[in-house]
């Protein structure tokens, strides 16, 4: 396959996921780690994905309405959230992360769940605005406006002041040796004080999040209470996970 071919080839793969690990892709090419790296190194060089250790990500088109979100993968996200309602009860206090696999597990909350939750997303603001028995507390800050969350000392200062029954955190990696990380350091920060202000930590995660690492680690698989994916907790993909300790689900 030659380079243009490649390089096509990955771009159209971003249309139904969205992350590609430098391993996996080199397999399904049949072709070396090195040349998958130079692939990745001109396509972001370009602005069409982003490049991190191992892996790269699409660049997301900013629609016209802020909040008309695509959700890459939704039915698997659907799933994720069906399976996480499980671990809601009236009246919690949570702590909600952002991203599209916890904004899908938002759409699905009971429209009459009685709860009080802070989040520094806000799409996940928004949805949540829509049910008339959550208290909602949006903590304000810096906006970081690619992803739409607050970051910054004022979150990090009302995080510090919390005591949360749940929360409930969105990954963007996860490994069994490295655990939780994320690509930006400052939302590492906030998620560690996610972390320490609840008392339970349910991990999100889709599959294509599973196996990989970013610059800058969150917390240990120690921290974390459960993991919910749509895969089933028997399957290979998530072994490593399960004779570690980690509770899947």
């Amino acid at each position: 396959m030659l380079k243009k071919e490649r390089h096509q080839f990955i771009m159209d793969k971003f249309k139904n996921v969205e992350k590609i690990n430098t391993i996996d892709l080199a397999l399904e090419l049949n072709i070396s780690e090195d040349t998958i790296r130079r692939d990745f190194n001109e396509l972001h060089n370009k602005g069409l994905i982003n490049k991190v250790y191992g892996a790269a990500f699409p660049v997301k088109e900013k629609s016209n309405n802020v909040f008309d979100i695509t959700i890459i993968n939704e039915d698997k996200k659907i799933i994720v959230g069906q399976k996480a309602l499980s671990f809601l009860s009236e009246g919690q206090v949570i702590i909600m992360t952002g991203g599209t696999t916890n904004l899908s597990f938002c759409k699905l909350i009971p429209i009459d769940f009685s709860a009080t939750i802070y989040t520094y997303s806000l799409p996940i603001a928004m949805q949540l605005s829509q049910h008339p028995n959550i208290e909602l507390i949006f903590i304000g800050g810096k906006l970081q406006k690619k992803a739409m969350v607050t970051v910054g000392i004022d979150v990090v200062q009302v995080l510090s002041k919390i005591r949360a029954d749940v929360c409930f955190l969105g990954v963007s990696s996860l490994d069994v040796n490295q655990g939780l990380t994320e690509m930006g350091y400052e939302v590492s920060i906030i998620k560690k004080e996610m972390i320490n202000a609840s008392d339970k930590v349910i991990v999100l995660a889709t599959s294509d999040k599973i196996n990989g690492k970013m610059p800058h680690q969150v917390c240990g698989l120690d921290k974390i209470d459960a993991i919910v994916t749509e895969l089933n907790p028997k399957s290979s993909r998530i072994r490593s996970f399960v004779e570690a300790g980690a509770r899947v689900y």
